[in-house]
């Protein structure tokens, strides 16, 4: 597709390429907006671009702009409402172009630190009857040999991206709202784990202490290490509280990275079982956000494995650095089990979601085990 005469069939065609594979392989949904904007500017050649996600109540939800410095977008102040030309391309169909957009009817003027627009070309995307955004641009830049205005092929590319930024755009949701899902399904896992733990060792706090109140009149020093048991299992429910909180606190991946956040994990999950959990780290680099949420969650899922099931003395977690990416290692000395017995029973002890995990990065799984010889969930997923 040729844009001008400084470029070629192959350079155009190359940009929209460029710029729809870059959309297509962002998973988050602030990501897939960020991309949309800055390729939408880039190919036609305009001086500003932003994009619009409506929220049910007259404004935006989300509203992204490129070609404005960050100082700038807080000097212009809150985000706008959907009035004028904005509402315009939320409820059309088509585009929208003008030669100088203060010229029109429905302008309403804009904030002092707003930047000075003239022609603009906009228009909404859309996912068959629902309005996802409206995508906005102005100020196409001039030629050398003068000014330049939004043309019917720039039109026609800003349709085409729009297009794909609505599959990209709502594949980005479904995947927010699939990992919400999971993680849903992870804090009702350990609420019924922090029940069955903490009630367990507040039943028996309730028994010891019983037993020492019956022994403090006629045999005190027994009633004495009653009380000291009761002091210890106090102890032991209260780290297995912390231990529960700790998980079903979100991991803080973005503020401390994976290195940082498995081992705090790990050092709470020591303190609060008695099997020996160890972390060690080899060389290894900041990943893709993906690619470190599924290595935390591989971990966090075969430790619980080995804490809840093995019986294991030892668990040991080895992070390090592979052909430009990460391996993941846990192993524990427990009772171990074989994998083909466990499908065949139709207990999975997570190993579906784990190679599921796995997948969904490009990495790989393997399990190692067999009874009485303990377990390695080792897991190896590639760089950014």
């Amino acid at each position: 597709m040729q844009r001008s005469n400084q470029h070629g069939p192959r350079s155009g065609l190359a940009a929209v390429s460029t710029a729809l594979l870059a959309m297509s392989r962002r998973l988050e949904v602030r990501d897939v907006l960020r991309t949309i904007v800055a390729s939408a500017r880039a190919l036609l050649d305009a001086e500003y671009a932003a994009l619009g996600v409506p929220d049910d109540h007259g404004g935006f939800a989300q509203f992204v702009v490129d070609g404005i410095s960050e100082e700038q977008w807080r000097r212009i102040g809150p985000l706008p409402r959907q009035h004028g030309i904005l509402a315009a391309m939320l409820h059309q169909d088509g585009p929208e172009r003008l030669a100088d957009v203060r010229k029109d009817p429905r302008f309403e003027g804009w904030p002092a630190a707003h930047p000075e627009m003239s022609d603009f070309l906009g228009l909404p995307i859309r996912d068959g009857e629902e309005t996802l955004g409206a995508l906005f641009l102005a100020n196409k830049r001039g030629t050398p040999g003068g000014g330049a205005a939004f043309t019917d092929e720039d039109e026609e590319l800003l349709s085409l991206l729009a297009q794909h930024a609505a599959i990209a755009l709502t594949n980005a949701r479904l995947y927010e709202r699939s990992r919400e899902l999971t993680i849903a399904e992870e804090r009702s896992r350990l609420a019924h784990e922090l029940h069955d733990a903490v009630s367990q060792k507040l039943f028996s706090l309730r028994l010891t202490a019983q037993a020492a109140t019956a022994l403090v009149d006629r045999d005190p020093a027994r009633a004495k290490e009653e009380l000291h048991q009761v002091a210890l299992l106090a102890a032991e429910a209260a780290d297995e509280l912390r231990a529960a909180v700790t998980e079903l606190r979100p991991a803080a991946l973005d503020e401390d990275g994976l290195v940082a956040t498995l081992r705090n994990q790990v050092r709470v999950l020591d303190r609060a079982h008695t099997a020996h959990v160890t972390f060690t780290c080899d060389g290894v680099r900041a990943l893709p956000a993906t690619q470190e949420e599924a290595v935390l969650r591989v971990a966090q899922e075969a430790l619980h494995n080995a804490l809840r099931h093995s019986g294991a003395g030892r668990i040991e977690v080895t992070l390090s650095r592979r052909n430009g990416g990460a391996a993941l290692k846990v192993r524990d000395d427990g009772t171990g089990f074989s994998p083909s017995t466990v499908r065949r029973a139709g207990r999975h002890l997570g190993l579906v979601s784990m190679r599921d995990r796995a997948a969904g990065v490009g990495g790989r799984l393997t399990v190692h085990s067999e009874p009485g010889t303990g377990t390695t969930i080792e897991l190896e997923v590639p760089g950014g």
